[in-house]
C-alpha cells in the first residue's frame, strides 16, 4: 500500500464519506486512490471553497469535515478556512501535499512553509515524512480535531 492508499483507507476507517478539494500536482496520488474508494469527492473551484465546504459539512452533519489541497498556493488558500474553523470550534482535517522530503527548504516549485503559516490557526499541524506514519498521524488528527474544544488539524504529506 502506498501513502495515498493509506490516506484513503484511514479516511474510510473514520467514517468519512465526503471530502472537498481541488486537485493539483503533489496531491494527485490521493485523487487516484479516491477513485477506487467509497468516498465521494466534491470538486470545489478554489481551495478556500474546499475548506469552507468542509466547515459547512461539519456543522450540518456533526461529523469531521475533510478538505484536500495541493502544496504551495493550494495549501495557503486553505488558511482563511482553517482560521474560521479555529475561531468557531469546527472540527476539520485538512490534508495537503508537499514537495518531497529531500526538497523541503530548497525553494522547490510550489514549496511553502505551510506548517509555519498554519500554527496560529490550527489546533495542530503535522508534517508526515514517512509513509508508515500516515495512518497513525491521521488517526491523531481526527482525535485532536474532535477532542476538547473542536477545531482544525492540518496534515501535510510528503509521501503520497
Amino acid at each position: 500500500m502506498n501513502g495515498a492508499e493509506a490516506i484513503v483507507q484511514t479516511l474510510v476507517h473514520h467514517g468519512v464519506d465526503t471530502v472537498f478539494g481541488y486537485p493539483g500536482g503533489t496531491i494527485m496520488p490521493v485523487y487516484d486512490a479516491l477513485l477506487d474508494s467509497p468516498i465521494e469527492h466534491l470538486l470545489c473551484r478554489h481551495e478556500q471553497g474546499a475548506g469552507f465546504s468542509a466547515i459547512g459539512y461539519a456543522r450540518s452533519s456533526h461529523r469531521t469535515g475533510v478538505c484536500i489541497a495541493t502544496s504551495g498556493p493550494g495549501a495557503t488558500n486553505l488558511i482563511t478556512a482553517l482560521a474560521d474553523a479555529m475561531m468557531d470550534s469546527v472540527p476539520i482535517v485538512a490534508i495537503t501535499g508537499q514537495v518531497p522530503t529531500n526538497a523541503i527548504g530548497t525553494d522547490a516549485f510550489q514549496e511553502i512553509d505551510i506548517l509555519g503559516l498554519s500554527m496560529a490557526c490550527t489546533k495542530h499541524s503535522f508534517l508526515v515524512t514517512e509513509p508508515d506514519m500516515l495512518c497513525q498521524t491521521l488517526h491523531q488528527a481526527f482525535t485532536l480535531a474532535n477532542s476538547g474544544r473542536p477545531g482544525p488539524v492540518l496534515c501535510v504529506d510528503t509521501t503520497a
